[in-house]
Order: structure tokens, then sequence, then C-alpha cells
């Protein structure tokens, strides 16, 4: 009988066959009354499992059906019949009692049971093969080493020691041959690697093909303040999610064995790192342990650096010693630092970057001065171009509440919310932290550069970021400055060089200074008596007009702000309003709310100047009144919802105190369960 059968052993015919037709579903079943029904069972054939009812289970009759490995399930309707039957088996026997009546069949139950007595006796079963496997491992050593005490018996010491030799050659070389196919393994990983995150993994099997205590790996950045400097993907086995990596980072200048290694191209095998002048404090205050010794190869791309693999401490047996990586350890190292580096070319690491996937700032400026140049070659007039500055408004504040891992997944996921918001000619990129850089082509003129500056910044204040509820103006927004650029003089192309770019991005930052409040004096004080300056804007620089750049810029303003004049201060929320037209009632969002009416998002036009009834829900509260519409219109081109303007009348006293506070909870910082649930 094959181990992987079940054998169903029930006097009760219909029993047994609803059991067969649930075991059909794990393997070949066989059934029968009871033992003595098994006639064709081969002798010393054992099942795989054994469902047996309760009255046919005595341990001895079915001797030779159960063995070892065999899983048994008694079944029988009385719970304590059921454990005094599994009692009478010896405590190695998987035996599960299960409760099973035709009036309540607990089929799902039964399949669960039946998946873990196979499982158990899947287990056993390897076991025991891996069992028998070690013993007869273990009979031909002993035949192999009898075998050799009769040669030694036989032959001169000189020929026994070239058979050890011989012997020690061969265990090297089967040692060689698994550390192959663990470097085989990792060279998979990475040529299958097609995302950052992925690249990282590997990381870890770098640090175990050495067999060191940790590992971090390098990539070079540059800016204006540091000049060239390393900063770590991955220190010391943990991934670094933030985006503040100044504790961390390198420069290429400093006395630091990684920056050395960038600095030179040549790999650093060092031990007793105590008095090594460049064991920074990198190293000493910020490794889970200082390094007792470090091996440090670069990641080369066209001969150029363009990044670096670390570890620390050589471990024996799985504890530190005092011990340097060897020279098989170095070779390695360098060999997988060579695959590393095609991945991450392949990735193109060089040019984007590893959080959000966007340009690099270098390669954003190579690729705007080959637009910009491509275009003033031109006779035909493209109209003009700018640059804009985009920052998350109070992105400290998010980061400080929800964490810098939480920090990360939110700049990952506004990437790519800019991303959708630019057109197929601009360009982006993430300028540093929290900053992003636009590049935008074929504007008519500086109005058409606020207005799709402006589109940009209402789709990510339009955005549902998780824990935005708990930002200072209960949502996450952005604000941008905008400069734009010189355009042709006397029918001669403009030249620009990346100094011209980088002069440019600080035009940009200055607007994006005036856009966020910080060069403005007007504050507007919340409650408590704490300052908070009005972000989430849009300013430009002007041209020609100094260094101060002219407040916000937007386009436009629609019709509705003209016309809906709401004397109450507003708040950006997402609240349930339902309102009744023909005869029926509507549900729609209320996207900002004041005592005196609200904003709201439909999926049609509402007719002008007409009054409403209007239930709005805040929390466990419905507060009912009339509604006039004051405005309705349809939102952008490819938006199919319309924005109406409702001014509430006919409020009960009882309907406004509600109402205010709400409204008071929400200006109360840290009111996180007072605040509205955005959706």
């Amino acid at each position: 009988m094959s181990q992987k059968t079940i054998v169903i052993l029930n006097p009760l015919p219909s029993e047994a066959a609803r059991l067969s037709g649930l075991a059909r579903n794990f393997g070949q079943v066989t059934d029968a009354p009871g033992p003595e029904g098994l006639s064709g069972r081969p002798e010393g054939g054992a099942a795989a499992v054994a469902v047996v009812d309760v009255a046919v289970s005595a341990p001895a009759p079915l001797r030779g059906l159960i063995g070892p490995a065999t899983a048994l399930i008694l079944t029988g309707p009385d719970e304590r019949a059921l454990r005094a039957a599994a009692s009478a088996w010896p405590p190695h026997q998987y035996v599960d009692p299960f409760v099973l009546t035709p009036s309540e069949p607990r089929e799902e139950e039964f399949s669960r049971s039946l998946e873990r007595a196979l499982e158990d006796q899947r287990q056993k079963s390897e076991a025991a093969a891996l069992r028998r496997a070690v013993g007869e491992q273990e009979a031909k050593v002993r035949e192999v080493y009898e075998e050799i005490r009769e040669i030694k018996g036989l032959i001169n010491a000189n020929f026994i020691r070239e058979i050890e030799k011989r012997i020690a050659i061969e265990a090297k070389y089967v040692w060689f041959q698994r550390e192959r196919e663990r470097i085989e393994v990792i060279l998979r990983k990475i040529y299958a690697a097609d995302d950052v995150s992925s690249l990282l993994d590997i990381v870890p099997d770098l640090r175990d093909i050495v067999h060191a205590a940790g590992a971090t790996m390098y990539i070079i950045e540059e800016n204006d303040v540091l000049g060239r400097y390393l900063k770590p993907l991955v220190w010391d086995d943990a991934f670094l999610t933030h985006s503040d990596f100044s504790r961390y980072i390198a420069p290429l200048d400093s006395p630091d064995f990684a920056a050395a290694v960038a600095r030179y191209g040549h790999a650093v095998n060092a031990e007793d790192l105590g008095s090594d002048p460049r064991l920074s404090p990198r190293y000493k205050e910020l490794l889970k342990t200082a390094p007792k010794s470090l091996l440090a190869v670069p990641i080369m791309h066209d001969r150029k650096v363009i990044g670096v693999v670390e570890v620390y401490d050589k471990t024996a047996s799985g504890s530190v010693g005092v011990q340097p990586f060897s020279r098989e350890d170095q070779q390695i190292l360098q060999s997988l630092s060579e695959h590393m580096a095609i991945a991450m070319t392949k990735l193109n690491l060089i040019q984007y970057d590893a959080l959000t996937g966007l340009l690099r700032p270098d390669p954003f400026f190579e690729k705007v001065i080959q637009k910009v140049n491509a275009l003033s070659q031109r006779r035909k007039e493209e109209g003009i171009v700018a640059l804009v500055m985009g920052d998350v408004d109070w992105f400290k504040a998010y980061n400080d509440r929800n964490g810098h891992e939480e920090g990360n997944k939110l700049l990952r996921e506004l990437a790519q919310v800019l991303k959708n918001s630019i057109r197929e000619d601009d360009l982006l990129c993430r300028y540093g932290g929290e900053e992003f850089l636009f590049f935008l082509t074929g504007l008519k003129n500086d109005d058409a550069a606020a207005h799709l500056t402006e589109r940009i910044r209402r789709n990510v204040e339009d955005h549902v970021f998780e824990y935005q509820e708990f930002q200072p103006e209960r949502n996450l927004t952005m604000s941008f400055g905008i400069t734009v650029f010189p355009g042709r003089r006397d029918d001669q192309p403009v030249r620009l060089t990346k100094a011209d770019l980088k002069r440019l991005a600080g035009e940009a930052d200055l607007a994006l200074a005036e856009a966020k409040g910080k060069r403005r004096p007007e504050l507007e004080l919340l409650e408590g008596g704490q300052a908070a300056r009005k972000k989430n804007r849009v300013s430009i620089y002007p041209r020609g007009l100094g260094t101060a750049p002219r407040g916000p810029a937007s386009p436009p303003p629609r019709e509705w702000t003209r016309r809906e004049k709401r004397k109450h201060e507003r708040h950006s929320l997402s609240a349930v309003l339902v309102y009744k037209r023909d005869g029926g009632y509507t549900v729609a969002n209320a996207i900002n709310l004041s005592l005196g009416g609200a904003r709201i998002v439909s999926t049609s036009r509402l007719p002008l100047a007409q009054t409403v009834d209007t239930i709005l829900l805040l929390g466990d509260r419905a507060n009912v009144f009339r509604s006039d519409i004051i405005y309705s219109e349809r939102g952008e081109a490819q938006e199919a919802v319309f924005y109406s303007g409702l001014k509430f009348r006919d409020q009960t006293p009882s309907d406004l105190k509600g109402l205010e506070d709400y409204l008071s909870r929400l200006r109360r910082p840290g009111s996180a369960g007072a605040g509205p649930v955005s959706n």
C-alpha cells in the first residue's frame, strides 16, 4: 500500500462514502467497514493516513495497517469515547480525535484535520528517510575506515601520507564546488533583480559568502556642499529607508576606509583596526560593534568607481575573531562587485534615485541642457521653458509622527503622483530630501507656467496619502516656486551650462520660499499661540525685477472663487453630504467646509440659484438643513466630476453648535480622533 494512501474505516456506508469523497482531494483513498475488509492490502503495507471510526479503532487489529509514520484520525459522535480510544495508542503515534456526526458534517474542519495529518506523516517519512540515509552513510564511512586501516597495514608510511594529501585535496575541491554553487545562486539573484529593492536584498548574501558579521553597500553621490561622497543604501545589514543620510555618508576626501576605496579604486583588506586613522567615527559609533577586521572593494563601471561594497569582522564557527579576510574572500567579493556594477547599470542607478525612481540632479541637468540647446537651435518659436522647485509642506512633522520608513513610502507614492501630473516632454527629478525639480517646456507665458504648476499642486492636494489627516492642515500638500528661462535674443540661440541651471534652480528656490511664506511677514496664529506660515501655494520668480519673488502665482481664479464668499474659516476635509434632487437623495463628498457653506464633488451638475434639502454627516451626527446652490461647474477636461458651492441656510441652533464644535476640534493640534477621515 502506497505511503500516500488514505484509508477510511467506517461501518456506516454513507459516512464512509462521504469521508472518502472529501479525502480524494488529498490522495488515493481505500475504504472498508473494518480492518478485515482490506483483503487486498499487501503485507507490511502502511497507510499515510487512516481515518478510523471509534467502533473499530482497537490497536491490535490495525497493527498491519498503522505504521510508525501513519497519522491516525479517530472519528465518532462522543468526544469522551474518542479520547479514551486515543489513549490506547502509543504516545509517539499521531492520533487526532475528531467529533463527527451525520447531523453535523463539519466537512471544512475535517479537511483541515486531514491536511495536518498528511503534513505530520510527510515530516515523519522524510525524517525516517533521512535517518536511513545517515545510517547508510555511516555504514559506508565505517567500511572506508576499515579499508583504510587494512591499507595502512599493507603499505608504507610515505604512501599513506600521499593518500592523505590526496584526500585533503579532494576535500578542498568539494569545498570549492560548494562555494561555486553558492556564488552561482548569488549571480542568478543579481541578474534577476528588476528593481533597487531586489538588488539590495543580495547584500546579506555577499556578507555570508565571505563569512562576515556585517555588510554595507554605498553609491557615489555629489552636491555643491559636500562635493562627491558615498551614501550607503544598506548600512551594516540595515536597509536605510529614511531620507536623512547625513550621519552615515563619507565624503570622498575624508580619512575613511570606504572613501579611500572610492577615491583610489583599490580594495582595502585590513585587520587590527584600532590605531588605523581610516577608522572614522562612522565605524566606531554607528556600526553595531566597532569592527576588528574590514574588507572593502570598489564597484566599477567603465573604469569609474560608482559605489563600494564593505564587509566587517571575519567570522569562524559563528564567532567573531581577530582575523583578516583571506585573499580568496577578497577575490570573491571583487568578482561579485563586477556583476553588481552590471546590475546597477541595468537598473540605471547612476542616473536614477534609488528611492523614488526619478532622475538624480546631475542627469536631470544634463537632459535639460540637451533639451534647451536643441530647442534654441530651431528657427520656429517653441514657447518658453521653466524650472519649478516643489517641496512637501510640513514633511518633518510627517516624519516625526509616523517614522522615517513611512516618510519614505510617502516620497515613493508622491513621486508617482508628480510623474503622472507632468506631460511627456517635461522632466522631473528628486532634488534632495523632500524637494523635487521640474523642467516644463512649450509654455506660452508666465501664466501658462503658473497654470500647469497649479494643476500639479492641486493633484497633490487632491490625492489621498496615508496619515495625511494628522498634518497641520489635515492634508498632505506641496508648495512650488517657478522661474522662467530667458528666451532667444536677436535670433541667437541661448546656450545653457550646468552653472546656469543651478543659478536658475536657486531662483526657483527663492520663489519656493515665497510660496511657503518664509519671506512674508504675515503669520496665521493657530490655537495656543502657535505660529504657522501659509503654504500649499505657487509663486513665480520675477525675471528682471530684482530678487524678490512676486506673491502666490495661480491661474486666473475660477468663477466660483469670485461668487463663493464665505466669511467663516474654511477647512479642507472629506465628509459625506446628501442632497435631495428630483424626488430622490444623492450622496456627494464635501471637500471643504465652514460654518456658512461647503464645496462638494458630485457626478452631475446642480441647478444654479436653487435651494435643496441637505444632510451633512459629521462623525455620528447628522445635520439637516437647506442649502442654496451658488455655483456648479465641471472639473478639468480629464475629470468626470462637478464642483459645486453650497451656502447653508435654515440651520437650527443645535446644528450650528454641532458644526462649530466639530470644526473647532479640527483646529486643535494633535486632535487625531476628531479629524476627518479622507477617502
